[in-house]
């Protein structure tokens, strides 16, 4: 068995934690297989209008792994006859903050030359970006009036790219991101702005970026469809079909069109983990593992010994439930 065996438009490769680098270092090496079947793109779990120039956010320029991909495509695009492109397909916030919308609206306004005083809607970029914006309902702007106007703008601003749809060339993309952006984040504070107790505004907040995220890896899928296929990389709990986050959003749009392959982990320095309990999913998988393999879907239980703290969730059944395979790292 291996990745080509999935033929997908989308083939989401999830990893059960950002904190293993063994994960990105063999992502590397498989799009660079995967490249020569055809795939033509790659998209990380990073801010997509960052990615736009090489940049990373969420604190994933940090990982040396990211860095090499960017450093093997540039090599193999100097000499390749259809570029490969890498894409970030996640919203320009985290959970507890998230920045203005003014730059990102104010780059779709300068792309169609409308006259439109966005700066003083927004007023200044610190009342939205500050983390009591998103944390304190009452101090969010999202459901001010100039929030309210502001969305209507972000949907003519999208109107009016979609009425210049026929020059569909690289500034026009770019310019549909940072327009997708900034209504993403416009949404994103409306929902903040909503009360609520705690675990219901975490549940809210997270949705909502998950539906981004989703939007995003759609709009991704229709550039690259002439293409070729894209490969995914991000944390299983992004990609898994079950539930409600970005995963399940895309795979009811693409159905079988959408593959899913849940990452999977012994043990980890990096991580303080240890083997797991010979039962287990990631048990079952250990015994049989000298470096990383695929393997169909694991009988088991779900271990016990996780790391929430540091971002590691082992293998459970939301997970593994319509996952076409399992990518076992020992």
């Amino acid at each position: 068995m291996d990745l080509t065996d999935f033929p997908a438009d989308l083939l989401a490769l999830g990893e059960p934690t950002h904190l293993e680098p063994a994960f990105a270092r063999l992502r590397n090496d498989l799009f660079a297989q995967l490249a020569e079947y055809g795939f033509r793109s790659i998209a990380l779990e990073t801010d997509r209008v960052a990615a736009l120039d090489g940049g990373f956010s969420h604190g994933l320029g940090e990982v040396d792994a990211h860095r090499e991909l960017q450093r093997w495509l540039r090599e193999y695009n100097e000499h390749a006859g259809e570029p490969l492109v890498l894409h970030g397909f996640d919203a320009p916030m985290e959970m507890f903050s998230a920045p203005s919308p003014r730059s990102y609206l104010e780059h779709v306004r300068d792309y169609l030359g409308f006259d439109a005083d966005i700066a003083a809607l927004t007023g200044d970029d610190e009342r939205w970006s500050r983390s009591e914006a998103i944390l304190d309902p009452a101090a969010s702007p999202g459901a001010s009036p100039e929030a309210r106007e502001l969305r209507v703008l972000a949907d003519d601003l999208l109107v009016a790219l979609h009425a210049r749809a026929p020059r569909l060339d690289a500034a026009w993309w770019r310019a549909k991101t940072h327009a997708l952006a900034g209504r993403g984040l416009l949404r994103y504070h409306a929902a903040s702005a909503r009360p609520g107790d705690r675990d219901t505004r975490i549940a809210r907040l997270a949705g909502m970026r998950a539906v981004l995220m989703a939007e995003n890896l759609l709009d991704i899928r229709a550039i690259e469809a002439p293409r070729g296929p894209t490969l995914v990389f991000a944390h299983n709990g992004h990609l898994q079909r079950p539930g409600s986050g970005a995963g399940a959003i895309v795979a009811a749009r693409l159905g079988n069109r959408y593959a899913f392959v849940a990452g999977s982990l012994g043990h980890s320095e990096a991580l303080g983990l240890g083997e797991p309990a010979p039962d287990t999913y990631e048990g079952h998988l250990q015994r049989d593992t000298k470096t990383w393999r695929l393997a169909g879907v694991p009988a088991g239980r779900k271990r016990t010994d996780t790391k929430p703290e540091r971002g590691y969730f082992g293998l459970d059944r939301d997970v593994l439930d319509g996952a076409a395979a399992v990518w076992h790292i020992s």
